[in-house]
């Protein structure tokens, strides 16, 4: 463990104690590209004081989303089918960080995460308004949590155009679910545990700080 891993998490807590972290776990197949980083970000955040819960996605039964916009139209706020994507979606909303854990697929999400983040629609309006000149959809909640994105790649070094198409994809669908703060990172499944903790540490102090 990197001896500086504690300092650093205590710096998060000035405006963390005693809040709540969700970490959406995407991993694919077994898992095995995901499972270290969300260890490593669950515990720098419980050593700041956060409560945290991992919500490993391949292990829930979540079905697509049908695209019929029935949680806007027919059931307002609650998905039409009836799964545990509405716990998810509910999970979600009442958090005040969500964490994005993926391999980074192409510069974007597993299948796993995307599935469960098409399903949280629920979670905001259908009505529209403008948002620093650009349209987005209206708040259904008072509060939304602040957003990471923790994107891994399989082998090392990233590629700098996935990169920046992970920070670009986690920052426009942070601004649309209204998150006061988002922010993302890529580590590489090759790197050591003490080059993962600094760059999580550093997405989610940011996010954090914002």
């Amino acid at each position: 463990m990197n001896p500086s891993g504690a300092g650093r998490a205590v710096a998060i807590a000035w405006t963390a104690m005693g809040t709540k972290a969700l970490i959406l776990d995407g991993g694919v197949d077994d898992g095995t590209l995901t499972r270290r980083p969300g260890e490593i970000a669950a515990d720098v955040l419980r050593r700041a004081g956060w409560r945290v819960e991992v919500l490993v996605l391949r292990e829930v039964d979540i079905a697509p989303c049908l695209g019929c916009f029935g949680c806007w139209v027919k059931t307002p706020g609650v998905c039409v089918i009836d799964d545990p994507g509405r716990d998810v979606a509910r999970r979600m909303i009442q958090s005040d960080l969500l964490v994005y854990l993926t391999p980074l697929t192409f510069g974007g999400y597993s299948s796993e995460l995307k599935k469960a983040l098409d399903r949280s629609i629920p979670n905001i309006s259908p009505l529209f308004r403008l948002v620093r000149g650009e349209v987005h959809h209206v708040k259904r909640y008072a509060r939304s949590p602040r957003v990471v994105g923790i994107g891994v790649c399989a082998s090392g070094p990233s590629d700098p155009e996935e990169e920046e198409l992970f920070e670009t994809l986690v920052h426009r669908n942070a601004i649309n679910l209204h998150a006061p703060a988002d922010g993302a990172t890529v580590i590489c499944v090759t790197e050591d545990d003490e080059a993962k903790r600094e760059r999580i540490e550093r997405a989610i102090e940011g996010v954090i700080r914002a």
